[in-house]
């Protein structure tokens, strides 16, 4: 774990396990320089960690970066549940099962 200061900021960096930086600000920054926080958040699309008093208080994150962020939580909740479902004994179909169901069900309608 590598802990840069640069300008007053601290970026935290764990090149061993994340290999990526986490920006990490201070409330005063967010109150008295609100522009290059967005600036910093659109960039990036990552999270910045705001600190108040030395401690993690709120993540600030592009609206962009966000939305991106709940679709993947959304499709990785649909992939766990469906895997639970084929652990659990529900049955599962090949794309060729698919295709014989669909051309069955329209050829017959």
């Amino acid at each position: 774990m590598l802990l840069l200061l640069y300008n007053c900021d601290i970026i935290l960096i764990d090149k061993i396990e994340r290999g990526i930086g986490m920006n990490i600000k201070p409330s005063t920054t967010l109150r008295n320089d609100y522009s290059s926080i967005s600036l910093l958040a659109h960039q990036t699309q990552e999270p910045i960690y705001i600190t108040k008093n030395g401690e993690g208080d709120l993540v600030v994150m592009s609206i962009d970066a966000f939305e991106e962020r709940e679709k993947m939580l959304l499709h990785r909740a649909d992939i766990l549940e469906a895997e639970f479902s084929r652990l659990f004994g529900e049955p599962t179909y090949s794309t060729d099962n698919i295709r014989e169901m669909l051309k069955e069900k329209y050829y017959n309608a």
